[in-house]
């Protein structure tokens, strides 16, 4: 005689979002939290769902970022590029594992049905697999050896800008993430990025898929909050050396430029309604990228 399953009464375990910087996972310094409310689902309903408690980070967390950025520079842009591939591919590995959270996660987020998250969470793994791919073939697309008139060598190489503030796009929370971050990681640069304000939870989930892979600490650092709160102070950091503007809107935008100026920062403005499915091409990978060029004398 089979026993009776009796109902279960235990409670949901709801999930503790946190903060990413230098390896670990901090709650913000300030203790602040948002709500993240879910979008209206594909059937029309969940719009105004709850979902979690987003740690609110502050201007402090923000510097705190740029110094764990600063500090892992040496060592991801002196590690080989074909090192870094190998750790980008990881990262993509560890991303398929979890494919039904992330599905989930983006689902919640972006209002999609489960068969269209999925297929936004394959596109991203597919990103990451991509960009892995390029780390040690990029050097042969911009740099090389120059003609000149006279008995000497000119040689032209790429090397990494340094830390790089991101500012995620606004309407894709992980696809759109993970197209704007994984080629400034994958040239060597850090990254400090500010994710997406109203869907910050996969990115946040992210943070623990980059933990348990290969990627050195301080080498990615995932803020939530305001963006424009956190965007300001990061456009006018001594010790930033690009920014990617795409989560800004245009007022932000210019105002973020203006004051990324005061150190000659690199900026990449924000394209319109920029399309996070298609063929990415190589501009990103080249934006995060310095030429140095140097000159040696012929032997006889």
């Amino acid at each position: 005689m089979s026993e009776k399953s009796e109902p279960s009464n235990r409670l949901s375990v709801f999930k503790t979002y946190k903060l990413y910087v230098g390896g670990k996972f901090p709650r913000s310094e300030s203790g602040r939290v948002y709500e993240v409310i879910g979008s209206r689902k594909s059937d029309g309903h969940g719009h105004g769902t709850w979902l979690a408690n987003a740690p609110l980070a502050s201007r402090k967390d923000a510097r705190d970022a740029v110094v764990a950025a600063r500090k892992a520079v040496p060592g991801w842009s002196g590690a080989t590029a074909y090192n870094r591939g190998q750790v980008l591919y990881r990262v993509a590995e560890m991303l398929e594992g979890r494919r039904e959270q992330f599905a989930r996660e983006v689902a919640d987020a972006e209002g999609l049905s489960k068969a269209k998250a999925a297929a936004l969470v394959d596109a991203a793994v597919d990103r990451w697999v991509w960009y892995a791919g390029w780390t040690d073939k990029i050097a042969q697309v911009v740099g090389g050896a120059n003609p000149v008139a006279g008995p000497y060598f000119n040689l032209s190489t790429p090397e990494p800008t340094g830390v790089v503030a991101v500012l995620a796009p606004q309407d894709s929370s992980l696809l759109g993430l993970v197209s704007v971050l994984a080629p400034v990681i994958a040239t060597g640069n850090t990254a400090v990025v500010v994710v997406a304000e109203r869907s910050p939870l996969p990115a946040l989930s992210l943070g623990e898929v980059l933990a348990t892979s290969d990627v050195p600490a301080g080498v990615v650092n995932l803020l939530s909050g305001r963006t424009a709160e956190l965007a300001t102070p990061l456009a006018a950091h001594q010790d930033i050396n690009g920014i990617d503007l795409t989560g800004a809107g245009p007022e932000l935008a210019t105002a973020l430029e203006s004051a990324a100026a005061d150190n000659l920062k690199r900026v990449r403005r924000p394209s319109p309604a920029e399309d996070w499915t298609a063929d990415p091409g190589t501009g990103r990978l080249t934006a995060w990228l310095e030429t140095k060029t140097v000159w040696h004398p012929m032997g006889v």
